[in-house]
């Protein structure tokens, strides 16, 4: 139990079954990224991100804005291996030597922006992917619990001195979180939920092409709707982290849902409401309390502001992150002005 008081209204209410139909008039940004080893566990991590913005105008047919890749091999120590982008879902890829040797996590970001910050363009899904990269990085151990006895890893994560304190990082390892082990390192029992697979679905355009992969593997999966309302932009968005199953299954262990209203004029966010769905720990859904902060922010600085608005106890990594796309939202807008 929790020493820490959760309301019962932010109980995380279980996984989306399905996606919502497309808007007409909108457009509808989906990524995803699977995380596989090249030979198990402790070996190189292949992070294949696939993304696609699709149009659906107010008549007729849907079009396909942009369908991008990126791969990225990492090594076990989290270091840029290899790093290649293809403008089409079979385009000749464009290497990226500049993040060579690069860490996958701990200043990715910034080294995108000082050696090749047309990465970041807002204006197309590659730059949700390449922003992505960290915390794909960073969570893609978790398919390993579903795969190999809990037992076994804290064995080997003791081994390679990979424990490490986590007291304070984020609204779900605050002082006191059930999320703790007594030595101040995360516990392993996370709260889990059975999911569907989400691309299944019956518009053949809800999503872009999505993998079958039935080896252990990880998968990032984000989508961003978005559509004008007269002087406004709306925004309805969700994410989802989930591993396979040795039964062939699927089992999530973060997914937010995201709407947001922002003026279309000014581009400052108006109202952003996150919903819990599948969390970790019991903690996790205070995050939620915080995100008032950023209302009167620009859309379009969010992926900075975040970081320091909500940063420590005052934030959850992932849902920070879903709250850092939306600065990709006026770019997305732009294009429905076209």
């Amino acid at each position: 139990m929790s020493a820490i008081y959760v309301p019962e209204e932010l109980t995380p209410r279980g996984p989306a079954d399905a996606t919502p139909a497309r808007r007409p008039g909108s457009l509808r940004r989906t990524t995803t990224i699977d995380m596989t080893w090249s030979d198990g566990l402790g070996t190189d991590l292949w992070l294949a991100g696939r993304g696609r913005d699709l149009l659906t105008p107010e008549r007729g047919a849907p079009v396909v804005l942009h369908e991008e890749r990126v791969d990225v091999d990492v090594s076990p120590g989290r270091k840029v291996l290899h790093f290649a982008l293809r403008a089409a879902p079979d385009g000749e890829p464009r290497e990226i030597d500049e993040l060579v040797g690069s860490g996958a996590m701990g200043g990715f970001r910034a080294t995108v922006a000082d050696q090749v910050p047309e990465l970041q363009d807002p204006g197309r899904p590659s730059s949700l992917l390449v922003d992505d990269t960290p915390g794909a990085t960073l969570i893609s151990g978790f398919a390993a619990a579903q795969w190999i006895p809990v037992e076994r890893l804290l064995e080997i994560s003791q081994a390679k001195g990979h424990t490490r304190p986590m007291v304070g990082i984020c609204t779900g390892f605050m002082p006191g979180s059930s999320g703790l082990a007594p030595d101040g390192s995360s516990r392993w029992t996370h709260r889990t939920c059975a999911v569907r697979p989400l691309a299944e679905d019956p518009d053949p355009w809800a999503w872009h092409e999505v993998a079958e992969i039935s080896e252990m593997s990880m998968r990032r999966m984000r989508r961003i709707d978005v559509w004008l309302e007269g002087e406004l932009i709306r925004v309805d968005a969700m994410f989802q982290d989930s591993a396979t199953t040795p039964d062939g299954g699927r089992v999530a262990v973060h997914e937010y849902g995201l709407t947001a209203t922002a003026g279309l004029r000014t581009g400052e966010l108006l109202e952003v409401i996150p919903e819990p769905r599948v969390l970790p720990y019991a903690e996790c859904p205070l995050a939620t309390r915080q995100v008032h902060r950023l209302v009167g922010v620009p859309l379009a600085d969010l992926r900075e502001v975040v970081l320091t608005s909500l940063a420590g106890t005052a934030g959850c990594t992932h849902l920070n992150d879903a709250l850092r796309a939306l600065g990709d939202v006026p770019a997305m807008a732009r294009s429905l002005q076209t």
